[in-house]
């Protein structure tokens, strides 16, 4: 409890293994200047556990093959189906990852 009213409620932060995701030096100034803020790294080729691929392969799987006749046309599509809510998502979905096959459930 003291260190609850010391440093306020942890705060936990999933972040999968992207090489600037782990630079030491940044990470030990959050630990100093932030101590409430902890890392939790997801484990090497696990898009199963990282929910923004399912998100991105849906949205790849719905632009692909389609023509647009300009960037902001696309921009205007991915808007929609991030920012508005319009992409339908399979939770079930098989995902690829570098030869890896995994389901996301």
């Amino acid at each position: 409890m003291e260190l609850y009213e010391q440093i306020g409620p942890i705060v936990l932060v999933i972040l999968d293994n992207a090489s600037y995701h782990k630079r030491q030096d940044i990470i030990d100034k959050i630990a100093q200047s932030l101590p409430n803020i902890h890392f939790c790294f997801l484990p090497a080729y696990s898009p199963d556990l990282n929910l923004i691929e399912l998100v991105w392969h849906s949205c790849k799987e719905f632009i692909a093959h389609r023509l647009f006749e300009s960037v902001s046309q696309l921009q205007e599509i991915l808007n929609k189906l991030l920012n508005k809510g319009e992409l339908v998502i399979n939770w079930n979905r098989n995902i690829q990852n570098k030869g890896n096959k995994v389901i996301a459930n």
